[in-house]
Order: C-alpha cells, then structure tokens, then sequence
C-alpha cells in the first residue's frame, strides 16, 4: 500500500462546526466554528489531504435523511470553495448506537474504510477530535489522536480519561498552526 504523506483526519461536529445536542439537522444549523475552514484551507494549501470521519446518528434516528446529509455537506463544500480549497473526503456512519454496527466511533470502521479508499497508512495520520469516542477510534486505528476544546471537548479534556499521551489544543487553528510550524507531528511515524 502506497503512503500518503501528509492526510489529517478531522471529525466534524464539535472540531469543524458547532456542535448541538439535538444534532446538526439542516444545513441552517451547520455552524462553522470561527477559524475552523481557513485552517482546512492552510492545511490544504500545504498539500495535505484533509478528510472528515463523523458519527451521523441523526440518519439512524430518523432525524434527517441522506438527501439532508448531502445538503448539509453541500454547505460546507461551498464554504471551503469560497476559500479555494475542497477537502478530499467525507466519511460518515449513518447509524444508531443500538445498531452495533464497526463504524461507529469509538469502533475504527471509519478509520479503516479512509484507510482502504485513500490509501493511507493510519499510523501516518493525525486524527482530530472533540470526544473520547474520536480519541479511542483513532487509537485504536493506530492514527495519533489529538483532542480539541470546542464542542464536547472542555468536558472531555476536564473528565481527564483516556487521554494519556493526547495532545490537547484550543481549537483546529491552533492544531494547525502547531502542525504547519512543525511542532506538532505524528509520534507514531
């Protein structure tokens, strides 16, 4: 399997735009989180390939449906070609917890599934996440997790579990300013 050499992996709620607990159900309601796309856009104008792994319960709900799924994506492809850039992927389970399907973060389907389609080899790959689900896929993916604050991610940061060696950021600015620096790389490479 050929190498990518630089793909970041980005979990959407919470890490891209705001988060709500009655979940993301119309492109309306799809709030990009401030500095969240122009760090998509360094990133991309670094040459990195940036993908999105995202639980989408909602669907298995019932809540909304693909065709919403796709419009609400749709907002966000359209706010990063506003900014020049397209992000290489979308990855998303459509499921409900009591389906115990693999792809459900914190299972590594997804992971996986970006793994196959890009290739990548997953210990190449930063993932970035706002919950412990998203930190213990990617551990278990073997991608080097890293934890941002927003959405869920004070009260994952302050519960203080399963993050021993997670690097912990503000927000995706500043993971991305690390990253482009050189600060922040991937201790598993």
């Amino acid at each position: 399997m050929s190498i990518s050499p630089d793909v970041i992996i980005l979990d959407r709620d919470g890490v891209i735009n705001e988060d709500s607990d009655d979940f993301i159900k119309s492109p309306e309601e799809f709030i990009p989180i401030k500095g969240s796309l122009s760090a998509i856009a360094r990133l991309k104008q670094a040459n990195y390939s940036v993908v999105i792994a995202t639980n989408q319960s909602g669907v298995g709900r019932g809540l909304f449906d693909i065709d919403m799924l796709n419009r609400i994506h749709g907002k966000l492809h359209k706010e990063l070609a506003n900014l020049g850039v397209a992000i290489d992927g979308i990855f998303f389970c459509p499921h409900s917890p009591d389906d115990e399907c693999d792809c459900r973060k914190p299972k590594p389907g997804l992971f996986y599934d970006i793994s196959q389609r890009l290739p990548v080899e997953l210990n190449s790959v930063i993932a970035v996440g706002d919950s412990l689900r998203d930190i213990q896929a990617a551990k278990i993916a073997g991608a080097f997790p890293v934890l941002v604050k927003t959405g869920k991610g004070k009260k994952t940061f302050q519960k203080n579990v399963g993050l021993e060696n997670v690097p912990v950021y503000k927000d995706l600015s500043a993971v991305v300013d690390e990253m482009l620096s050189g600060k922040l790389t991937n201790t598993n490479k």
